[in-house]
């Protein structure tokens, strides 16, 4: 195959976002690059001589089931980009940082949606890649159950959470050999036990209610175009 030869990838992206005040700067910056990000990781990728046929995204913005009830979780259907690039741009600035309650928030039911994804299988060469944005803690999982809009079909525990990750336990959810798991997260319980004890996971931590102030957009490219 030579120096000449490019893989080409199928690539599906999750975007977990910590919807909550303190993000306001992390939800501009994303805002701010949507119309441009295929381009932009399109040119990541052809550095890496990768190339990419397929690219989707899908939105999971999320709070707090118990304090924010019919405001606590956006989940979107997958973007096709380019061709839904508008669509997805508007998606992004529709996201309000508002809400939260106390301090954590409900990131593990928002890493359970996006592991139920409907994630492409028919590309040759996959990654289906979860990118999680949070400067605070997450509750643990059921946290907010009481809530009338809470989802039925949630994990049960973080141990159920944990066999939804691992492909070996649930066939069908993630591909094992596609699947990355992004944090942009503090080293709190939780983000931390994931970061020690799940595969194919890369922690960036992040400062507690900082808003990911010292994270930059070309930080973020680099970060997922390396996981491919």
């Amino acid at each position: 195959m030579g120096r000449n030869y490019k893989a080409d990838y199928g690539v599906d992206l999750v975007f977990c976002i910590d919807a909550t005040g303190s993000m306001t700067p992390t939800l501009d910056m994303v805002k701010n690059n949507a119309l441009n990000f295929y381009n932009d990781f399109q040119a990541k990728m052809a550095e890496k001589r990768k190339t990419v046929s397929e690219l989707r995204i899908r939105i999971i913005a999320f709070r707090d089931y118990y304090y924010d009830k019919d405001n606590a979780m956006l989940v979107t259907d997958f973007f096709t980009l380019p061709e839904q690039a508008g669509d997805f741009e508007g998606c992004v600035r529709s996201i309000k940082a508002m809400g939260g309650g106390d301090d954590p928030e409900d990131g593990l039911e928002a890493l359970a949606f996006a592991m139920k994804s409907k994630w492409n299988t028919t590309a040759t060469k996959r990654r289906h890649v979860i990118v999680v944005w949070s400067d605070d803690a997450t509750h643990k999982i059921g946290f907010g159950s009481s809530a009338a809009n809470y989802p039925s079909n949630m994990a049960k525990s973080f141990d159920e959470l944990t066999a939804w990750w691992g492909s070996s336990q649930m066939p069908g959810l993630m591909d094992e050999s596609a699947k990355r798991l992004l944090m942009f997260t503090p080293s709190f319980p939780f983000w931390t036990t994931i970061r020690d004890n799940w595969n194919n996971v890369i922690h960036y931590e992040s400062e507690a209610g900082a808003g990911l102030d010292k994270l930059d957009y070309e930080q973020i490219l680099n970060v997922i175009s390396n996981s491919i």
